[in-house]
């Protein structure tokens, strides 16, 4: 029985994949957060308003019994407040029924003598306080009994017929309304609860759908790494479009890549066979000038060598898009190299000198070098370089010197790898070819033509402003 096979190992762990967490646990947990803020801060809100508003149905009730008391109460033969009408409830005559009313003489307690209570308060008194008088209309809270915690509504009157200030009270048990607000409380809570309940589930359904589009990626990811599919084509959401062809350009500009890899391999391939083949006839044949032929041949190689290399380090730089290159440094360290290899050549540079290419700048040295070198050596001992910035998209680095110049007929050929006009001049014929070849790879340009001030040859480098 074979083992499972191990998880991968990174031999530095910055490279290993880092997870900041499930991004359905993120959203849902954010979810239910900001629900359970919502129905906390508005079930307290609705039991207050709700709360008050039973408080104030209960405090009505005891307001009604004031009134009934106002507009029945009159002076007795002997000085005592009497009710011409009994009130109607039957529990002011039950004892310790939980509904009672009293009324006497404001500052006294004595109500055998002028006072008058229900039956209901039995041997009992409620003693008025300067807060059940000071909102009148306003029932208050009072555990005077204590077995019997109370509502009481209070109100001073002047009865017609009496020099004194009467005292009306009205008073019933919280019993009830204690109850009313616990199953009032207990109905928000619960339809509260299966409200956020329902809530939550639906903000997960929400992501479960919402977030199926990543799931199809992942999808459409795992059929191209198993070779079913080059892209990702499922029609997908106008919010994760944009990313899928992100992804797309980035297959697209990695294919195209690999591609171009490929196709170099091919061409150096094929640029070697022809030299190796001659080498190995004239081995094979024992042919006398083996190491003239050898040596030439090898020299072919070489440029060939040089000149895909170069190719192919401009591919593998051009992928970062962070590069950025001043023009004037690297025309700069060119002009000191030419000033070095040729003496006698005076090189002049003129433009803007706060340009910057999207190109690095060994390669940007390179195609620069190669332009004023090839002046230099073909010219007539004047070399111009001219920075010029086209809009904001395009730079022209312009090179012209006072050579002969190329013929118009000659002037595509010249790019041709291992072309030379001029055969008395030590080269390669890989200059111009090179140039050409690194300023396509960053979507630049190079084209040739004759100085107006000059009157040689004009190059013109054409590069992305950065």
């Amino acid at each position: 029985m074979t083992n499972p096979p191990a998880e991968p190992a990174f031999a530095d762990p910055a490279q290993a994949p880092r997870f900041t967490g499930s991004l359905s646990r993120r959203v849902i947990g954010i979810s239910v957060l900001w629900i359970a803020v919502l129905l906390i801060g508005g079930g307290l809100a609705l039991d207050r308003v709700l709360t008050n508003a039973v408080t104030r149905n209960f405090d009505d009730g005891l307001a009604s019994v004031l009134n009934a008391m106002i507009s029945s109460a009159e002076i007795g033969p002997d000085g005592e407040i009497l009710f011409n009408r009994a009130l109607a409830d039957q529990r002011f005559l039950e004892p310790a029924s939980g509904l009672y009313y009293q009324a006497g003489i404001a500052g006294r307690e004595d109500f055998d003598n002028l006072g008058n209570r229900s039956r209901s308060l039995w041997d009992r008194a409620i003693h008025v306080t300067p807060e059940m008088l000071a909102h009148p209309g306003q029932g208050a809270d009072t555990t005077q009994f204590p077995e019997e915690p109370l509502r009481v509504m209070a109100r001073t009157v002047i009865v017609p017929g009496s020099e004194a200030r009467w005292v009306l009270v009205a008073a019933q048990a919280r019993e009830t309304l204690d109850l009313q607000i616990k199953a009032l409380r207990t109905t928000v809570f619960r339809s509260f609860l299966f409200l956020g309940a329902g809530l939550i589930a639906l903000s997960a359904l929400q992501v479960f759908i919402g977030l199926r589009p990543l799931r199809r990626i992942r999808e459409e990811i795992a059929r191209m790494r198993a070779g079913e599919k080059s892209r990702v084509t499922e029609p997908l959401p106008r919010e994760v479009q944009p990313m899928v062809e992100e992804l797309n350009a980035l297959l697209a500009h990695t294919e195209s890549q690999a591609e171009e890899a490929r196709r170099h391999a091919g061409n150096l391939a094929h640029a070697l066979k022809t030299p190796l083949t001659v080498v190995m006839n004239a081995a094979t044949a024992n042919a006398p000038d083996l190491s003239p032929t050898v040596i030439r041949e090898a020299a072919t190689m070489r440029r060939q060598i040089d000149h895909h290399l170069a190719r192919a380090r401009a591919i593998g730089r051009r992928g970062s898009s962070q590069s950025r290159t001043s023009v004037w440094p690297s025309l700069e360290a060119v002009e000191r190299a030419v000033e070095r290899l040729y003496p006698d050549v005076r090189v002049d540079r003129d433009g803007a000198q706060d340009t910057v290419v999207r190109i690095e700048r060994q390669d940007l040295d390179e195609m620069i070098g190669n332009l004023v070198e090839n002046a230099a050596k073909y010219g007539g001992g004047s070399v111009f370089v001219t920075v010029e910035p086209k809009g904001t998209a395009w730079v022209d680095i312009v090179v012209e010197d006072d050579g002969k110049g190329i013929p118009a007929a000659e002037r595509e050929r010249i790019f041709d790898r291992g072309v030379r006009l001029d055969s008395g001049k030590p080269g390669t014929g890989l200059g111009l070819a090179i140039v050409r070849d690194v300023a396509e790879i960053y979507g630049g340009t190079v084209e040739l033509g004759e100085s107006e001030d000059l009157g040689g040859l004009l190059a013109r480098l054409r590069l992305p402003s950065a």
